[in-house]
C-alpha cells in the first residue's frame, strides 16, 4: 500500500529535490505524482512500501528541522547585512504597486460593509 508522505504544493525546488536525495541515500522507494494538467491532483511525494513509512517520517522529521534551523539562520545573517527589505522600503521603491493594492483592498472593504451601511440608511 502507498502511503503520502510529502506534499509537494507550494514547496521550494531545492527543499523537493533535497527531500528526493534524502530518500534514495536512504534506500526508500518513492513515487511523485504532479498536480497534473489543471492543478486538480495531489502533487507529492508517495512511499512504494508501507513498511518504510516510520524510517521516512522520521528521516524528514529530521530534514525539516534542519531546513528550519538552516533558513532562519540564513534569513538572520541577510537582515544583520542590512539586505532585506522591508515592506515601507518596498513601499518606496514601488509606490504604484502600493497605492493599488491600498485602493484594491479598500474596494474589498467598501464592498464588504456597503449592504450593511445602506441597510441602515433605510
Amino acid at each position: 500500500m502507498t502511503d503520502l508522505i510529502f506534499k509537494l504544493d507550494g514547496v521550494p525546488e531545492d527543499e523537493a529535490q533535497e527531500v528526493r536525495e534524502l530518500l534514495v541515500d536512504h534506500d526508500i522507494a518513492y513515487y511523485e505524482t504532479t498536480a497534473g494538467k489543471w492543478g486538480t491532483a495531489t502533487a507529492a511525494i508517495w512511499l512504494k512500501d508501507g513498511r518504510q513509512l516510520q524510517q521516512a517520517r522520521e528521516l524528514l522529521d529530521g530534514y525539516q528541522r534542519e531546513r528550519l534551523r538552516r533558513v532562519r539562520a540564513e534569513y538572520a545573517a541577510l537582515q544583520d547585512a542590512g539586505k532585506t527589505e522591508s515592506m515601507l522600503a518596498r513601499g518606496r521603491r514601488k509606490p504604484w504597486q502600493l497605492i493599488f493594492y491600498l485602493a484594491i483592498i479598500a474596494l474589498i472593504v467598501y464592498l464588504s460593509i456597503f449592504p450593511f451601511v445602506n441597510f441602515a440608511s433605510r
